[in-house]
């Protein structure tokens, strides 16, 4: 395949995660854009809303929960028919100095942010190792990379995302599976509300490291997350890219 073929997803099976949130949702249109049959997992009435905009499926799970976990992905893999793609884009943040985080706010973070990110690829690599194809996307953060201010549990999770993404990646990547991570930088979703909403000076310090001049949007994302699911990418593993508007160049 050649040129934008080699970024059709017609006939793919996507699962994504904490698909009806900022991020998961840019997702979830671009996949589904790009011709893939998507099914949304996630806890809140917005899963539901975002995969009745696309066509999809949407199933019900609350991702801290790994029983429920377990059983929301089973769930969406059977109405999907198989698994060609994973996105977990699912997440949470406790901003708190390190000196007042609770540790309860640490486990819940931890849980959310890395261990269900393990447990999902385990699932899918489980279908797609055997199968000797698949494509595997976390979200990592530009807490990956730096260690951030106020967020501790945060940046070592995201932390933990990025090797983890180059871990599978070692070993799954003779079998035909790629696994590779988004490194969204400062992007207007929820997640990040405290700083570009409530926090003005934060905000105009973040905006004014911008090459690119302004804060990014979910649908910045969306090229990024065709390419890592689709042919074009399939030369490509444990890649952790940084979609950040220059963030890391400055």
């Amino acid at each position: 395949m050649t040129g934008v073929s080699l970024f059709d997803l017609s006939s793919r099976r996507a699962l994504v995660t904490g698909g009806g949130g900022g991020i998961g949702s840019a997702i979830v249109e671009a996949l589904a854009g790009a011709g893939a049959r998507v099914a949304v997992l996630g806890r809140s009435a917005a899963a539901d809303e975002e995969a009745a905009r696309v066509d999809g499926i949407a199933v019900r799970a609350d991702l801290s929960d790994r029983d429920q976990l377990r059983r929301g992905f089973n769930e969406a893999v059977e109405a999907l028919g198989g698994l060609d793609v994973l996105v977990a884009s699912h997440g949470t943040v406790h901003a708190a100095p390190a000196l007042e985080l609770d540790l309860d706010d640490w486990d819940d973070t931890v849980e959310v942010n890395l261990t269900s990110v393990f447990q999902l690829c385990q699932l899918a690599g489980g279908l797609m190792v055997p199968r000797g194809a698949g494509k595997i996307v976390t979200i990592a953060s530009m807490l990956s990379f730096q260690g951030g201010f106020g967020a501790p549990a945060y940046a070592a999770s995201k932390g933990g995302v990025a090797q983890l993404t180059k871990a599978l990646a070692n070993e799954w990547a003779p079998h035909g599976v790629n696994v590779n991570a988004i490194a969204p930088g400062y992007i207007k979703t929820a997640l990040n509300h405290h700083i570009w909403h409530d926090d003005p000076v934060r905000h105009d310090a973040v905006l004014d490291r911008l090459p690119a001049g302004r804060w990014g949007e979910p649908n910045d994302l969306a090229g990024a997350a065709v390419f890592l699911s689709s042919e074009a990418s399939d030369y490509v593993h444990g890649v952790v890219l940084p979609v950040d508007g220059g963030w890391l160049a400055r």
